[in-house]
């Protein structure tokens, strides 16, 4: 048997696979077992981790249709969540390691977490977005045959923030499959549609490249509320709404960006072994 782990953030689910408890190479086929939620565990992506090496934890994240991505948000307080569980960490405040670099968490209060997400990036070239100008911000593109005012930006992966007055998780699954795979994003893309509530609030649905339609995202909170601060439509301290709950994204003076979630365990699963032959 082997022994895995499910934490959520928000409704925004992941397995973890601990390495250091089971004897098993992941493989894509594999990933995209676990996560189909009628033939497998079910979840919006698997964490693979603690990989311990110079002093720092690194984790990997995965996709449900196995490709791995750079960052999460969630992820990162999730897996943070399970190793204060597990017994690896005691310290208020961690370093975590992805193919992205580094996430500082710090455990706050009644469960809550607050992860340094870095800066965000709106140069083109290194989203990256092909055939543009130098930045995107609030510009016509078109996805499915229809202009779209968009902002992208990465935040550790590519994102592309659509601003609406009627936000719908029907619209985000219509036009996300358009957007992440269109031919100007070569590394495939997320899509936030946005809301912009008041000031201090907005709202977001999200459609996420190998995952499809999900009820919240750390790294897609973050993009929609710096793409709204870059349009001057928010101030430095955001409440993002999602169908799976609330985000706080600070933003500061050099643009780093904060944001506060929680994770919470599900349960511990035992995966047959002849489920991965």
């Amino acid at each position: 048997m082997l022994t895995m782990q499910k934490y959520h953030g928000m409704g925004n689910d992941y397995l973890i696979l601990d390495p250091n408890k089971n004897e098993i190479r992941l493989e894509e086929k594999q990933i995209k077992l676990l996560c189909r939620r009628n033939f497998g565990v079910g979840a919006d992506g698997v964490l693979y981790g603690p990989l311990l090496g110079n002093g720092k934890i690194f984790m990997r994240v995965f996709n449900p249709d196995g490709s791995e991505a750079e960052r999460s948000g969630n992820g990162a307080c999730i897996f943070a969540g399970y190793l204060r569980d597990m017994g690896y960490i005691h310290e208020k405040k961690i370093s975590l390691y992805t193919k992205s670099g580094e996430n500082e968490v710090e455990f706050l209060e009644h469960g809550t977490m607050r992860v340094k997400m870095g800066k965000p990036v709106f140069a083109c070239d290194r989203i990256p977005v092909t055939g543009m100008e130098e930045e995107i911000i609030n510009l016509p593109l078109l996805f499915h045959g229809e202009l779209y005012n968009a902002t992208c930006v990465s935040v550790g992966n590519p994102n592309c923030v659509i601003m609406m007055e009627d936000v719908s998780g029907q619209k985000a699954r219509e036009l996300g499959p358009y957007v992440e795979s269109a031919a100007r994003f070569p590394n495939r893309m997320n899509l936030q549609l946005c809301h912009v509530i008041d000031k201090e609030h907005i709202r977001i649905e999200i459609y996420e490249r190998g995952a499809g339609y999900i009820l919240a995202s750390g790294t897609g909170a973050c993009a929609a509320a710096v793409a709204a601060y870059r349009m001057n439509l928010v101030g430095q301290e955001v409440c993002v709404e999602m169908p799976g709950g609330e985000i706080l994204v600070e933003i500061k003076d050099d643009l780093t960006l904060y944001m506060t979630g929680r994770a919470e365990s599900v349960g511990t699963f035992l995966v047959a072994e002849h489920f991965f032959a």
